[in-house]
């Protein structure tokens, strides 16, 4: 007999479609009734049938696994072992299944005993999937070689599919279920059975999110929402990062890791960024984890900001990781992605069918044992003629046939009246069949009452439901907490005033201003920063913290930086290359830093150059610079930028030369133009150059300061404006005694001003000591000088209003 022909396209066809449907159904995705796999009910199963529960002796692993693989689960030994390692790991799993004894790995990767060498039993929580499994509650199949009967499903009075989470590939098709609260859960399906109109949205009032068993944060709620909405979505997690302050040193600890990071790894990647120097602030790293919990040290270098390193371990390593949510599960034997209240649902409704299957039980069982009790009861009200009649019986069938006639009792009560013993005839025995009989007519009327009422079925299930909270109920490991994009970085720095210094060969610090006490004029000063033999402090001025910093350089290219990512140090300390903050480009130096709040419009940046240039550009064009900064000013060669000042269109423009000479022109005088342009002549400088540029403020001063300590304050008032492009007038008096300019500011008598030397020495004097002269002066000595010592900058101290 010849076979039939097969075209192998289609054989391939089906037979891989029917491969692909056994891996959906038979391993890879969870069921939305139990939220198990095949493997993991069959290890509860077996646990079960072998009573190897939580309150007696543990028992070896291996004696688990092959109780499973010879009755239940037809693959490898490995499969079903390491599926009980993660039920019993309590970083893998919300609420562990399995309670292990022995090694079962840990959060470092490390992998578990042998089986051979651990034991386990069930957790007591586990037996809540099997309590009334005896009752008929769920449906049983013939295992793989038809010798035994194994649960399709579980009768679990948990919601372990959201509970534990599950993940698995399958064939086209994946999921990836978080863990949850188990009281969150529950109160959630609560108010489903309340009002079953809730949408998923409603239910995120009970069930805010998930909750990891390593805990953490969840950063956001969108991601959260979205995939309780349609069922995928991504939620970000974070670790726990403490701050604390170990000496002088601040250190970062992280007590709690992203769900599945793995600790070792994460150690290891921390290493390699600083070694790449990609994370510049973290001088060691220490793992200090123990019994009492994980702690991972990260030791800062002095001055460090501790929010920065922070963001870049978010930003480099898996301290900041993402959760790709997919709510997909196995509904009437078929895949299907569900969102939250279609989850919780099934799982009501899988509920309401255990209820009504075990009270079905329960009735047949109770309706059985009244018909007993009731051929007991007849036995008692004819003691005496059914014992005469047993008596003169020949054999038990005979009395039990003559039982059945005469007093029309079946075949069920005539045998429990022959199996009666003697002592159910005393009085107290008979009281007690009486009071069984009373009661079991009341179970029987409950249990039709609830198979006839859905809203007693609904009532049940609430109770289950508050007894899973009052027995296993816990709070909430996982912080939710809101985007770190929506919440600026400056709400967590405080704002303070502080002093900014940066040094010729490019070094930058910030320090708090009040280190530096005020002094007399004349007076010697401290040390404001400690430099290289080669360096000197060139710039130095005071910010807030929440300013950002325009950082324009002598290329006339622009960068943006926040004063509170300056590292903090001391007044002695040489702070941080500022090319570690900004990428400057080859032979670039920082000409200089506006502090600035906001990007109003209105508002113009006026720069100047070296040569006598000046430029006014609106302030918005610069609102968005970018990483690899931009271009502020077209610059002619053998120029630089020297000086950048803030203008809201009305104001007066003064210009200094090194020569002392000075010029007064209103602003209107210089158009607006785009961000890639020269500008237009400032000042004729006649052989000197520009030294700086400021606006005029009414009733200020004019303070000159020389290269030898000398200065001179000026009433702004002297003078007048002229025209833009003029040679000015003199300012100051410029001798071999006192040098020439090296900076000027605007200072009331309230004010205050640092000066610096070239050696890192800063002094702070009160203006007030300074007396006001004419134009044309010479100046008085502000420091004393050592020999090579030279002024290089002066600031305004700017106090706030609370100092």
């Amino acid at each position: 007999m010849t076979q039939p022909t097969i075209n192998i396209e289609d054989e391939i066809k089906l037979s891989y479609l029917d491969y692909a449907m056994s891996v959906i159904i038979g391993r890879a995705l969870p069921d939305v009734r139990d939220g198990l796999k095949p493997v993991h009910r069959r290890v509860l199963y077996a646990m079960h049938e072998l009573k190897n529960d939580y309150n007696k002796p543990y028992k070896k692993s291996a004696r688990i696994v092959g109780d499973v693989i010879g009755k239940y689960h037809p693959h490898g030994d490995s499969a079903v072992y390491d599926t009980i390692v993660r039920m019993a790991q309590d970083f893998s799993m919300r609420y562990p299944l399995v309670d292990g004894q022995g090694n079962f790995g840990s959060v470092d990767g490390d992998p578990p005993a042998a089986m051979r060498y651990t034991e386990i039993r069930m957790a007591r929580l586990a037996h809540e999937f099997l309590k009334d499994i005896e009752k008929k509650t769920v449906e049983f199949a013939p295992n793989y070689d038809n010798s035994l009967q194994e649960p399709t499903v579980l009768p679990t009075r948990v919601p372990n599919l959201l509970l534990n989470g599950s993940s698995g590939i399958a064939v086209g098709m994946a999921t990836n279920i978080p863990p949850h609260n188990i009281t969150e859960l529950c109160r959630g399906l609560q108010a489903l059975l309340k009002d079953p109109g809730l949408t998923s949205r409603d239910l995120m009032e009970h069930i805010p999110g998930p909750d990891f068993p390593t805990g953490g944060f969840i950063v956001g709620k969108e991601g959260i929402r979205e995939a309780y909405e349609t069922g995928r979505g991504l939620v970000r997690m974070r670790g726990r990062v403490e701050l604390e302050e170990a000496g002088k040193r601040q250190q970062l600890v992280v007590t709690e890791l992203p769900y599945q990071v793995n600790k070792a790894k994460l150690q290891e990647r921390i290493a390699e960024l600083v070694k790449e120097k990609r994370i510049t602030g973290i001088q060691d790293i220490r793992d200090e984890s123990s019994r009492e919990g994980m702690r991972i040290v990260l030791v800062l270098k002095t001055g460090e900001n501790p929010q920065v390193v922070e963001n870049q371990l978010y930003k480099f390593t898996a301290l900041e990781s993402t959760f790709g949510v997919i709510l997909l599960a196995v509904v009437d034997n078929r895949p299907q992605l569900l969102n939250l209240k279609g989850m919780l649902s099934h799982f009501l409704d899988f509920r309401r069918q255990v209820v009504i299957r075990r009270t079905r039980y329960d009735l047949e069982q109770a309706e059985k044992r009244a018909h007993v009790l009731e051929g007991l009861k007849i036995a008692l009200d004819h003691l005496d003629a059914i014992i005469q009649l047993i008596r003169s019986a020949p054999n038990p069938p005979t009395a039990k046939e003559r039982l059945m006639d005469r007093f029309g009792l079946s075949a069920v009560q005539a045998q429990a009246i022959l199996d009666m013993r003697l002592q159910r005839l005393t009085g107290l025995e008979r009281d007690k069949i009486l009071k069984e009989y009373e009661q079991v007519l009341k179970d029987i009327e409950r249990y039709r009452q609830i198979l006839a009422s859905p809203a007693l079925v609904d009532q049940i299930i609430h109770e289950e439901l508050e007894e899973l909270v009052n027995t296993y109920g816990d709070g909430r490991r996982t912080e939710i907490v809101p985007d770190a994009r929506d919440v600026s970085l400056e709400d967590l720095i405080d704002e303070k005033e502080v002093v900014v210094t940066i040094s010729h060969a490019g070094y930058v610090k910030r320090t708090p201003v009040e280190i530096y006490r005020s002094q007399r004029r004349g007076g010697r000063g401290r040390m404001g920063m400690s430099t290289r033999k080669e360096d000197f402090v060139r710039s130095v001025f005071t910010a807030s913290t929440h300013d950002y910093l325009l950082v324009f350089t002598s290329l006339g290219r622009l960068y943006w930086l926040k004063v509170y990512n300056i590292p903090e140090v001391g007044p002695t300390a040489s702070g941080k290359a500022i090319v570690n903050l900004l990428p400057l480009l080859e032979g670039e130096r920082v000409a200089t830093v506006m502090p600035v709040r906001a990007f109003d419009e209105g508002y113009h940046v006026v720069m100047a150059t070296r040569k006598g240039i000046v430029k006014k550009t609106a302030l918005s064009a610069f609102a968005n610079p970018r990483s690899v900064g931009i271009r502020a000013i077209r610059i002619d060669e053998g120029d630089e930028l020297i000086s950048v000042c803030l203008t809201d269109g009305k104001q007066d423009l003064f210009f200094m030369s090194r020569a002392g000479k000075c010029i007064r022109i209103h602003e209107t005088t210089v158009r607006a133009m785009g961000r890639s342009t020269r500008g237009v002549k400032a000042m004729e400088l006649a052989g000197s150059e520009l030294i700086g540029m400021d606006t005029i403020i009414d009733g200020h001063s004019i303070l000159v300061v020389t290269q030898k300590g000398f200065g001179k304050r000026t009433a702004s008032s002297a003078y007048r404006v002229q025209g833009r492009g003029g040679q000015g007038v003199i300012n100051i008096k410029i001798t071999h005694k006192n040098g020439p300019v090296v900076a000027f500011r605007q200072v009331s008598r309230e004010d205050e001003i640092l000066l610096i030397t070239n050696t890192g020495r800063l002094i702070r004097l009160a203006v007030a000591d300074i007396r006001e002269v004419g134009r044309s002066t010479q100046g008085v000595k502000l420091m004393d000088l050592n020999e090579g010592e030279e002024i290089v900058d002066a600031a305004v101290v700017a106090e706030s209003e609370e100092e």
